[in-house]
């Protein structure tokens, strides 16, 4: 008997159904056929215990052929267990048939007949319920994220037998409901850290505010324990609130890497990532032999935080070029394409030298002569152009530290923010940016228009601090962006003198 069972595969953030053909007629040997894997292949055992452990028969002495079609798509995983163990009992005559059409099915079996987790839950409900499907079966620890999808009945197993059970019509698992919009609305501003929390650092607050505002990419320079990495930690408390749309799809990243905690259904606050300096580029940016998303998409909508910049590997930092121009990432290998969604902010840390202490205010630098700027070079000035804002910071002094007076907090900072980004939007409707940050040369020269007087300033500033060209751009962004904040139509002299000064490490003399 011909028996059909529905499952998927994930490629990239979406999935594609994939459909079990089961027979089990008079014969020998097992078959399993249509570009499986190793760990697909090896399901014959998983199923035969977990069959038996439901005091069901799995077929022995019999032929049975198990086609995954489409047969030229690669099928990675051991999450087609469970569809494939359906199917055979549903071809030997021991579950009825009638609901398999209406049902998807994914999940790993353990030998006890447990279900275990698997990838991807999110995009494959999203797929059941484009193709009609009328409910998914997945595992128990995957309900959660899979029921966000509205107009589908999604079912959370942990066992063979409720699955048995579910497609007998039986009522022991009853459908997972999760209502999105309140957990969204309770959870989209809850951070467990706090701007206010940092003392002092006024300016840098000030920076990373404008860096919020516009969606520039910043790097601190400061020597060690001046507060670089608290300040990092607290951007996303600052940043605009996901929207639902947002919130789906950097939930769809984290599903497929397998990275959602059990209680999340969806990611409601931005994602901060920050990986070690001992990274791999393949890590950073997604792929190897069946591609992953990298740090740089499960920072999607959110801040991807890189401390210590000189330490990382040149090529790591060289694989941030194109996603931070792109804001996707193509991994292609001879058998598929894949892209993931990369559009994120870059913060990144460092010290101005290696013993930590150039520039510093009280302490001296033990670098030899040459040391600070060959330490600087680790840093290629591609990826230095594609940095809005540059920042010094400096220590604390102990009168600050030991102030008793509150700072401003996260949402007030965030509330001037969103009204910037409010502006932003209303400005670039219909041509598909979202920032100032985006911005290309050519809208820049219609967008950033400064005065004689503005111009004669930007003049005057490149030539006595001898900043590079690349800083021109960069200066004209983050000024149009200052003047959102107040609400201005207009670039001010006031706005471009602010801008010019987050532009640190383009100053000629600056290294020494």
């Amino acid at each position: 008997m011909l028996v059909k069972v529905f499952g998927s595969a994930v490629f990239g953030i979406n999935a594609t159904i994939v459909t079990a053909e089961v027979s089990v007629t008079k014969g020998v040997k097992f078959y399993l056929v249509g570009l499986p894997d190793n760990a697909v292949k090896e399901s014959y055992h998983r199923m035969d215990s977990a069959v038996r452990s439901c005091g069901l028969d799995f077929p022995r002495g019999k032929r049975t052929v198990i086609n995954l079609a489409p047969a030229d798509v690669h099928k990675e995983g051991s999450a087609y267990d469970l569809p494939m163990a359906v199917g055979i009992l549903g071809s030997t005559g021991q579950v009825p048939t009638e609901r398999f059409a209406d049902h998807l099915l994914m999940g790993e079996l353990s030998m006890d007949g447990g279900v275990r987790p698997i990838k991807g839950a999110l995009p494959i409900a999203i797929e059941a319920k484009r193709k009609g499907f009328k409910g998914v079966i997945v595992p128990k620890t995957n309900a959660r994220e899979a029921a966000i999808v509205d107009g589908i009945t999604v079912y959370g197993v942990t066992h063979l037998r409720e699955v048995i059970d579910i497609l007998e019509g039986g009522s022991a698992v009853a459908p997972e409901q999760v209502d999105i919009a309140a957990e969204f609305a309770a959870s989209s501003r809850t951070y467990s850290v706090d701007i206010a929390d940092v003392k002092g650092q006024e300016n840098i607050k000030r920076a990373f505010e404008i860096a919020a505002a516009g969606g520039h990419n910043i790097i601190l320079i400061g020597p060690p324990g001046a507060g670089k990495t608290m300040l990092a930690k607290r951007l996303p408390t600052i940043l605009p609130p996901l929207h639902i749309e947002e919130a789906l799809e950097t939930t769809k990243i984290h599903s497929v890497a397998g990275k959602l905690r059990k209680e999340d259904s969806l990611l409601s606050v931005r994602p901060f990532r920050a990986p070690h300096h001992t990274i791999s580029d393949v890590a950073l940016v997604g792929g190897g032999s069946h591609p992953q998303p990298g740090e740089i998409s499960l920072a999607h909508n959110g801040v991807l935080f890189l401390d210590e910049l000189p330490e990382f590997k040149r090529t790591v930092l060289e694989v941030l070029r194109q996603p931070l121009e792109d804001r996707v990432v193509t991994i292609s290998r001879a058998r598929s394409t894949v892209e993931y969604p990369a559009s994120f902010m870059l913060v990144a840390a460092m010290n101005p030298c290696p013993c930590g202490f150039h520039n510093h205010p009280d302490k001296e630098c033990v670098c030899a002569p040459g040391m600070v700027q060959k330490y600087l070079t680790r840093i290629s000035g591609p990826l230095l152009d594609r940095i809005d804002i540059h920042i010094e910071v400096t220590p604390v002094p102990f009168s600050e530290l030991s102030a008793e007076r509150s700072s401003e907090r996260s949402a007030e900072i965030r509330q001037r923010v969103v009204r910037a980004r409010e502006l932003q939007q209303r400005r670039f409707a219909g041509i598909g940016l979202h920032s100032n940050a985006q911005m290309s040369s050519q809208q820049l020269r219609s967008i950033c228009r400064i005065d004689g007087t503005g111009k004669a300033l930007l003049e005057r500033a490149m030539e006595r601090l001898g900043l590079s060209a690349r800083a021109y751009d960069r200066i004209l962004k983050v000024a149009r962006t200052i003047a959102d904040l107040a609400g201005s139509p207009d670039i001010r002299n006031e706005h471009l003198a602010e801008a010019i000064q987050y532009r640190s490490l383009d100053r000629e003399g600056w290294a020494g």
